[in-house]
């Protein structure tokens, strides 16, 4: 299903995105795509730190771009005033070339990736045609998750809380049992009401974040104790 975002230097349009991104980790899909890439483009810089999904997700796509591992596929995004992206352009994005330029007056004419020299497109193709020879497949393998989930009040019985959520099993999660684990812990977030912040881990090819905050987390029975879930951290392992 398409999605349309609109003047993302606003507040409004910020806004909206951050929303969007608030139980998702890409624009589009599991996995990171030319939906991303397009509104990470019409993005001028960093976006301010009031916008914590926009944020989290930011940083995440730069640090895709400077690897070049981005996903040709995506829903079909748009971002009013700029440019879909094609699947050519995905080939070989950089994070300097990605941002559009400011002093171009010719929305229609934006080309979000620059132009390539020859060197560039040369070696482009010589690095497709070696992943073609060795049928390598890019594996998403794990990821890392730190998740904040909300109670509804100060009375929500934390326990419960826990168990409700680590009840939730299923092939590829792990709950507090990665590499990079923390143990689980109570943070006060003020007017006496206290979050579970957890860490887990999931196999990226069998577990939906969305999903499992969605359908698992803040729907019945679990939400008779849960308010919502956040993402506050993810990593690729």
């Amino acid at each position: 299903m398409a999605v349309t975002f609109y003047n993302l230097s606003s507040k409004a349009g910020l806004e909206k995105l951050d929303n969007h991104l608030k139980t998702r980790s890409y624009i589009s899909g599991y996995q990171a795509s030319k939906d991303d890439i397009t509104v990470h483009a019409a993005l001028k810089g960093a976006p301010s730190s009031e916008y914590i999904n926009v944020s989290r997700w930011f940083n995440h796509i730069e640090a895709l771009l400077r690897i070049s591992g981005v996903a040709a596929d995506g829903s079909s995004v748009s971002v009013e005033g700029f440019a879909p992206v094609t699947e050519e352009s995905v080939a070989t994005p950089s994070v300097t070339d990605a941002k559009p330029a400011e002093d171009d007056d010719d929305d229609s004419d934006v080309d979000l990736f620059g132009e390539e020299t020859e060197e560039e497109k040369k070696a482009a193709e010589e690095r497709a045609a070696a992943i073609k020879a060795s049928g390598k497949k890019k594996e998403s393998g794990k990821s890392s998750i730190l998740l904040d989930v909300k109670p509804w009040d100060d009375e929500t019985d934390m326990a419960k809380l826990e168990e409700t959520v680590r009840s939730v099993q299923m092939e590829g999660l792990t709950w507090g049992m990665c590499k990079y684990l923390l143990s689980t812990k109570l943070v006060a977030v003020g007017y006496g009401i206290k979050k579970l912040q957890i860490m887990m881990t999931i196999v990226d090819d069998l577990v939906s974040i969305d999903s499992l905050i969605e359908d698992h987390l803040t729907s019945e029975p679990a939400n008779e104790y849960i308010q919502s879930c956040d993402i506050v951290a993810f990593n690729k392992i």
